[in-house]
């Protein structure tokens, strides 16, 4: 009985344990990471507050005046009248209420200022999480890369050890020498060198990955899956131009700051209007010659002459402020321009080179590797003929991946270049 418990209980813990290590190893698509990262990255996390403080700004801006209030006293007398002391005999009692009123709508203006300033900094935000994006599937294309070259030197060193194992066949029945076998033997070093760099290169990948997303698992309990392929389809240079000259956030908040500077200047030439002060009071005068006329009541307007100061200065400033924000738009539409023909003809080219070795020069250094290597174990090529064809395969084989790592690289290039992902 106790064995069959001690059976269950280590079957359960063993269980555990290999749905926790599933769980930990669960590989994330793209999708994922990037959720994962647009939840988790402090500088993105920084930015999001950034907006929220410009929406704050907005409460202070729309703010009216603050009225003010006074009370005074005059006219106090310390003295006994009629043998009874009166401390606050005569003393004149006054409240004052006053009241700055805001004219042509410079309250609204601010308002309409305070907004768009955090359009803008909702558009920067989106241009902050553009590139921040870009370097992430960056980082992301390279994991899925030197897990691909790994792949390829498992692969080939399993190959090249079943060809060791052949040729140490045929070393023991005396068809090859041992100086020819000791070169196939050093040869295999060159395999386990490959293997370990992939090794390294993707553990240092995934390292740099795990800081964008803020992450703490363990290296070797992260990982990440998608398709390292690439795709022929691509839309015209001139929808994809007018794609980013929609989707641009810089481009956008380019725009906005001309419809801001607008605003800007609007208020500036309402304050250089005179906004009068409303008064009020009330006063209580004891010392009075009339009994009856202790208490009177009273207002006043105050207006100040803007006879020097009519805010020439601020004016002048934001109307050249509108024209310098045209130029800085007119700036960035031709950076957008540049950044979109830049990176499709990156992606252009990079495919042109891409399909002839899909098409054909895999398939062609397979089969020369294969006929070389039976040619070989059969006598009919020579030692060197084997070790070159083992060596354009794995060339041609890592050239191929590293160009569908440019190619997934240009595509986040142009993503990056329209502001949104035209190209998986």
């Amino acid at each position: 009985m106790r064995v069959l418990i001690k059976t269950t209980c280590f079957a359960l813990l063993l269980a555990a344990g290999m749905a926790e290590s599933s769980f930990a190893q669960k590989a994330l698509t793209w999708q994922e990471v990037r959720d994962k990262f647009e939840a988790a990255n402090p500088t993105l996390r920084a930015g999001a507050i950034g907006v929220d403080e410009s929406r704050a700004q907005e409460i202070t801006a729309f703010l009216r005046p603050n009225p003010n209030f006074t009370l005074s006293t005059d006219g106090t007398q310390l003295a006994r009248y009629h043998g009874v002391w009166q401390p606050f005999m005569g003393t004149q009692f006054s409240t004052n209420f006053s009241y700055l009123h805001e004219r042509q709508r410079k309250r609204e203006l601010r308002l309409e200022s305070a907004q768009k300033a955090t359009s803008i900094t909702t558009s920067g935000q989106t241009d902050l999480e553009r590139n921040l994006v870009f370097s992430l599937r960056m980082v992301f294309v390279q994991t899925l890369q030197e897990k691909a070259i790994l792949e390829l030197a498992k692969e080939n060193l399993v190959y090249y050890d079943h060809l060791l194992e052949v040729n140490r066949e045929r070393f023991d029945a005396g068809a090859i020498s041992h100086v020819d076998l000791d070169r196939l033997e050093l040869q295999r070093v060159q395999y386990e060198s490959d293997l370990q760099i992939a090794e390294e290169s993707l553990e240092t990948a995934k390292i740099v990955m795990l800081m964008l997303l803020n992450d703490r698992t363990p290296v070797d309990q992260f990982d990440v899956t998608g398709p390292f392929d690439f795709s022929v389809q691509i839309a015209p240079l001139d929808e994809i131009r007018q794609t980013a000259l929609d989707t641009r956030p810089d481009l956008k908040a380019a725009l906005q700051s001309i419809d801001k500077a607008k605003t800007d200047h609007r208020l500036a030439v309402a304050n250089g209007s005179a906004d009068p002060t409303f008064s009020a009071w009330y006063t209580y005068n004891p010392s009075f010659n009339n009994p009856n006329d202790h208490q009177t009541l009273g207002a006043s307007v105050s207006i100040p002459l803007r006879i020097f100061d009519r805010n020439q200065g601020e004016k002048l400033r934001t109307q050249l402020d509108i024209d310098r924000n045209e130029e800085l738009m007119e700036a960035t539409r031709a950076q957008v321009f540049s950044d979109v023909d830049s990176a499709y003809a990156t992606v252009s080219s990079t495919l042109t080179l891409l399909q002839p070795y899909k098409s054909k020069y895999l398939q062609q250094a397979s089969r020369v590797r294969d006929t070389i290597a039976f040619s070989y174990e059969h006598g009919s090529a020579s030692l060197l003929d084997f070790l070159n064809a083992q060596a354009d395969y794995r060339s041609v084989q890592v050239n191929y991946l590293n160009l569908v790592a440019s190619y997934l690289n240009a595509a986040s290039q142009l993503n990056l270049a329209v502001g949104r992902e035209v190209l998986p």
